[in-house]
């Protein structure tokens, strides 16, 4: 089934003058959007992964702490997807061992790079 548009009203914002926002510094909006995240109430969990083969990526919301343990259980069995959880406490960023040694592989190269 085909979810409904949803029409939003990013027009009115580009058209809006910039003194209708509040300038902030980047300490400022880092500690705001990337420090102080918070979740509603009703939600336990925020899991997004990403496919490795397609780099699809999906977000999964669990009220249940168990459920979300479930899938994160068969994330890893199935070892081809990257994610995220968040809780409030912490975001944790899980990948593959395949995906380990391909990243310390490009991280090797690029400090080479820079040491030359």
């Amino acid at each position: 089934m085909k979810k409904p548009y949803l029409p939003n009203n990013w027009q009115a914002y580009k058209d809006s003058p910039p003194e209708w926002f509040q300038s902030i510094t980047y300490d400022e909006f880092y500690d705001w959007k990337i420090e102080g995240w918070q979740l509603p109430s009703s939600v336990s969990c925020i899991i997004r992964v990403t496919d490795g083969e397609t780099g699809k990526v999906k977000e999964h919301v669990y009220q249940r702490l168990g459920a979300a343990e479930n899938k994160v259980q068969s994330l890893m069995k199935q070892g081809k997807h990257e994610f995220v959880i968040v809780d409030n406490e912490a975001v944790h960023h899980l990948y593959p061992k395949t995906n380990a040694k391909h990243n310390n592989k490009t991280d090797s190269s690029n400090q080479a790079d820079k040491a030359s």
